[in-house]
């Protein structure tokens, strides 16, 4: 399976509100189950559309993402002051051990699923820790999102999640999208 970035030229596109319909706000912060003073990364950030929505609800956010142009676009629309841009691979994230009470990835796991980089959010996620990741499944359609050969089910999320040490409290297939909800 290939892992590639979303094209950064095309940044903009990420900035499509029919993206809710995939995925909301309201999911992604029942789904963490964080206060006010959380500490939380959006992993594979790109210009910020999922961080914006969960900045208000929480402590802080590492925007990160592997692509730093990301970060230019995401600065160049406005960004929140609690969010902190954060330009890295999951597999070798900057963050202390159990740092992060959470952290999420929308529509970006298929560009990050190696057991380095889960076995990374292992380590910088504190115990009891959530990790929420909604994606593209490989049982959709493949209109929209990568093609279907780049993609995971729900099922391969949940190993992947399981070998690198976390428990699985929720999974679910959906007809474009999975979602995998992973305590540490």
């Amino acid at each position: 399976m290939g892992f590639h970035t979303f094209d950064a030229e095309r940044a903009g596109d990420l900035e499509d509100l029919a993206r809710f319909r995939y995925c909301s706000r309201d999911e992604l912060l029942g789904h963490m189950a964080v206060d006010r003073e959380a500490v939380v990364a959006d992993l594979g950030s790109g210009t910020g559309f999922y961080t914006d929505e969960v900045a208000p609800f929480v402590g802080s956010v590492y925007a990160v993402d592997v692509q730093s142009e990301m970060h230019d676009y995401y600065r160049s629309k406005g960004m929140p002051e609690n969010v902190d841009p954060v330009t890295s691979d999951i597999a070798s994230l900057p963050f202390a051990d159990g740092e992060l009470d959470a952290a999420f990835s929308t529509m970006t796991f298929h560009e990050f699923a190696t057991p380095e980089s889960l076995r990374e959010l292992t380590r910088v996620t504190a115990d009891g820790g959530r990790v929420v990741t909604v994606d593209w499944t490989a049982k959709g359609t493949g209109e929209p999102g990568p093609p279907l050969d780049e993609r995971y089910d729900a099922a391969a999320a949940v190993e992947k999640f399981q070998a690198a040490g976390f428990t699985v409290d929720h999974s679910v297939e959906r007809p474009d999208t999975f979602v995998v909800v992973a305590t540490s």
